[in-house]
């Protein structure tokens, strides 16, 4: 059994809105490329697949016939704006249909794959399209790929699937498919929805009634930087997850909290998303036998953050952690400046993140701490859990 499993195939590239979109499909071929210049898929250890789109029935898991057909129907040029086709976020294009489905296809694959344990951990950079709900797209998600993979999970026979957010938007897209399913818990840490899209994802959100602390939300205040960022991904997902005890866990790495990311207000770096990365891993590791399947998302800074950050995240996956201090490689330079006209980042990560735990106790004039205890007297006692102990 490899440890690792890529969805990737050049044809992921035709999801594409357009000129000026900020969803370019360049963030994936300089992320792949960046993959294949580090050594990467040169590594024994990953398996690299191919996959065609997902078939309506599969789609149909998670999102209404009608909601498909009208898919279909903007492929062709036909908008629906009530359904979210032929927006400013979400233009039609010629085999939108197709493009779409194949993201969902991806995640699939690889969720499949480890369930049935022929690899220990599934990628899909491509997917992570989170917005998407039943019967609209929304917020440059057409196919909810992490709620199908997920359903997918469930119906193959997992109990327990547990998925973690940490795009800088709310994953409001999986959480409202699972709101009240106790078999799937969601956590998502993200900026703050007073002050970004989508709009929601407070603290009080906590599940339905059937499943009351199955949804947990971290809204963080704009400006949240790396050290602040990584104490609240650490001061909640660990402690619910260990009481959950998932069979699997899923993980959306939106590269957008990044602090040259052009559609949100956070600041975290590099290195605080591979932290981030690896405790997901650790925690898959632990909790799921080493379950663990990781979906790429938001993520706009197209050129020196998205393929910094799932490259490192393809590394952890593959246990062979990237050295933020390594040059990267000056092909994949030359090829940037070649194509973009700009000027690549020399390294990986400027500096190592330097956080303090929540263990090391709560500080009531810090926003963010503050926004931590909120989710954490909202959700732990919900499991049990003293939201004022570590």
């Amino acid at each position: 059994m490899s440890l690792a499993r890529l969805v990737w195939s050049p044809e992921l590239l035709q999801y594409d809105f357009g000129r000026g979109h900020p969803m370019s499909p360049a963030r994936l071929d300089l992320t792949m490329r960046l993959v294949e210049d580090l050594g990467l898929l040169a590594s024994p250890e990953l398996e690299v697949v191919a996959v065609p789109p997902a078939s309506d029935a599969l789609i149909e898991t998670v999102h209404d016939p009608a909601y498909v057909a009208a898919v279909r129907r903007a492929s062709e040029g036909i908008p629906d704006p009530e359904r979210g086709l032929g927006t400013e976020d979400d233009p039609m294009f010629p085999g939108m249909h197709d493009a779409a489905a194949r993201l969902v296809a991806g995640s699939v694959e690889v969720a499949q794959a480890v369930w049935e344990r022929r690899v220990l951990h599934g990628l899909n950079i491509a997917g992570g399209m989170h917005h998407a709900h039943r019967d609209a797209a929304s917020g440059f998600c057409i196919y909810n790929d992490a709620a199908v993979a997920i359903q997918s999970l469930l119906d193959a026979g997992a109990q327990r699937v547990a998925y973690v957010d940490l795009d800088a938007h709310h994953g409001d897209g999986v959480e409202h498919t699972f709101w009240d399913d106790d078999r799937v818990l969601t956590i998502s840490v993200h900026q703050d929805g007073h002050t970004l899209f989508p709009g929601t994802g407070s603290a009080a959100d906590v599940g339905g009634p059937k499943a009351p602390g199955y949804a947990a939300n971290v809204a963080l205040p704009p400006r949240t930087t790396s050290g602040p960022w990584l104490r609240a991904v650490e001061a909640v997902v660990p402690a619910v997850l260990r009481e959950f005890r998932p069979d699997v866990i899923v993980s959306q790495h939106g590269a957008d909290s990044h602090a040259r990311d052009p559609l949100s207000d956070l600041r975290v770096g590099v290195d605080a998303q591979r932290h981030a990365a690896r405790l997901v891993h650790d925690l898959a590791h632990e909790l799921a036998d080493g379950r663990w399947v990781a979906l790429g998302g938001g993520g706009y800074a197209v050129v020196d953050v998205v393929p910094l950050v799932w490259s490192s995240l393809i590394a952890e996956a593959l246990h062979e952690p990237l050295d933020l201090q390594q040059p990267l490689p000056q092909r994949w330079r030359d090829h940037v400046a070649a194509t973009s006209g700009l000027s690549a980042a020399r390294f990986l990560g400027v500096e190592m993140v330097d956080w303090t735990p929540w263990s090391a106790g709560y500080d009531p004039a810090d926003d963010v701490d503050r926004a931590v205890l909120a989710t954490r007297k909202h959700v732990f006692p919900l499991w049990g859990l003293d939201p004022y102990q570590d």
